[in-house]
């Protein structure tokens, strides 16, 4: 395969662009980011010399670069990462969300329509599907997102279907619960309480800390795209989920369990405007096919937090 992978030198798409090459050595990267705030060049520094790697600097909503690369990179599948994704800058401007999100979803869908390519996979989230106090949602359940950030992906979602369905694009939708691991931008909860902790800062937990996510080790959501690349059906949408509901505050309690802090470190801060009590996700779907999730969350948050130790010149500069 020769795959253009969007927004690849971010979190879950660098680390989706390293696990492509070791589990797929004969297929060819491309990666096409425009290098914002979280998008990171030292993300995949340890591979910018593999020859199946290709890194381009350029915006999705640009046709002519998306356009020239389709043709020049004989393109014949996309994975679309690239999103603006934080909530709490969504409520405060969310043009960049609009822009990005559905114009630039616009331009990569048009040109894939015009290049006959194999596959498009549109990566979404769990957040357009809104919140819920009880059960989990199914693919087929009515969108209902709360922030700005979730309703331009949720208006994203609804472009990728409609070049299904009105052009025959072969568009599969993936929809992920919360991701963590390495390579994560220090402004989300899991690597934002590492780092803060690891310099005796105290971390900002939301209101009451009882708001419900469930978390999926990033290494877990690589491995099911590429097993839906595989063998995912065109034209469906595929929740995934590591199946592990925890609230913010147990979170905050299991790292500061590891880092052998104490309660002393939580402040509780004002709720931010809209925040969703809980997402939850039935991925029945796909586990019927034959996925399921390998990593343990306990051992993978092990894992994380040992990757920051490891690696302050990774995240300082990014915080300071």
């Amino acid at each position: 395969m020769r795959i253009l992978v969007t927004g690849g030198s971010g979190f879950i798409g660098s680390n989706f662009v390293r696990y492509m090459l070791n589990e797929h050595p004969d297929d060819v990267i491309i990666n096409l980011d425009k290098l914002t705030y979280a998008g990171n060049p030292d993300n995949l520094k340890d591979i910018e010399n593999n020859p199946n790697y290709s890194f381009v600097r350029g915006d999705i909503c640009d046709p002519d670069t998306v356009d020239t690369l389709m043709q020049e990179q004989q393109i014949d599948h996309i994975v679309h990462f690239a999103a603006e994704t934080h909530v709490d800058r969504s409520i405060t401007d969310g043009s960049a969300f609009v822009r990005t999100n559905l114009l630039g979803t616009y331009a990569l869908l048009d040109s894939a329509l015009r290049h006959g390519i194999d596959r498009f996979i549109h990566i979404s989230t769990d957040e357009v599907y809104g919140s819920t106090n009880e059960g989990s949602f199914k693919e087929t359940d009515v969108l209902n997102p709360s922030s700005p950030y979730s309703s331009s992906k949720a208006g994203s979602d609804l472009l990728a279907r409609s070049y299904y369905v009105t052009y025959d694009l072969p568009v599969i939708i993936t929809r992920c619960t919360n991701n963590f691991g390495s390579h994560q931008y220090p402004e989300k909860l899991i690597p934002l309480f590492i780092t803060n902790l690891l310099e005796d800062e105290k971390v900002p937990v939301y209101g009451t800390g009882q708001n419900v996510r469930d978390w999926i080790y990033v290494l877990d959501h690589c491995r099911a795209i590429d097993f839906i690349l595989q063998h995912g059906g065109v034209g469906e949408i595929y929740n995934i989920g590591g199946g592990d509901e925890r609230t913010n505050l147990e979170i905050t309690e299991n790292i500061l369990e590891i880092l052998g802090k104490d309660d002393s470190m939580v402040e509780h801060v004002k709720d931010r405007p809209g925040h969703d009590f809980r997402y939850s996700l039935d991925c029945s779907r796909l586990k019927d096919l034959g996925w399921v999730p390998k990593y343990n969350f306990e051992d993978a948050l092990e894992k994380t937090i040992g990757w920051y130790i490891e690696n302050e010149w990774w995240w300082k500069k990014l915080k300071h």
